[in-house]
């Protein structure tokens, strides 16, 4: 069974890229190349909500990841990054925020999950949020990432 891990991280450093990979390094997701994809979850895939990623593999390799990530650097202001996700018997959806609101992120992933549903004649059983939030404090920048990664990464090459 393929299997599609949603793990979540937050990172501070002092610029908006290494804050991202502290983000990603906090998730265990750091020493891959990502490569996005839109937001459909294969039929015979099933999605796990895990603390931090496994080893998915060697540093380096590409990983497939659907990812909201959010950064700031206002000192007192919160990141979230949402990921939520729809399944059932057949394929299924993810829907990706981010913003500084948690109800507003939550609502935005809410809704377009729902108007996925509409667009498709799939069946969905089950729908699950994850949100990833953090509150930047001090110099530099934060980051929240929440990324869904399939299965094990694949040589670049």
């Amino acid at each position: 069974m393929n299997t599609i891990r949603v793990v979540r991280g937050v990172g501070t450093a002092p610029t908006e890229m290494a804050s991202y990979d502290a983000a990603l390094a906090a998730a265990n997701v750091h020493n891959y190349n990502l490569v996005a994809v839109s937001s459909v979850v294969p039929a015979d895939a099933t999605v796990e909500a895990v603390d931090v990623a496994p080893d998915l593999g060697p540093a380096g390799n590409r990983l497939t990841v659907v990812q909201a990530r959010e950064t700031t650097s206002t000192p007192g202001e919160t990141v979230v990054a949402g990921l939520g996700w729809a399944t059932g018997s057949g394929p299924g959806l993810f829907y990706e925020a981010s913003g500084t609101d948690e109800a507003s992120v939550r609502a935005a992933v809410l809704d377009g999950l729902e108007a996925g549903r509409n667009l498709r004649e799939w069946s969905f059983d089950d729908e699950e949020v994850a949100l990833t939030t953090g509150t930047h404090e001090g110099d530099g920048y934060t980051t929240a990432v929440t990324v869904a990664a399939y299965g094990q990464s694949e040589s670049i090459f």
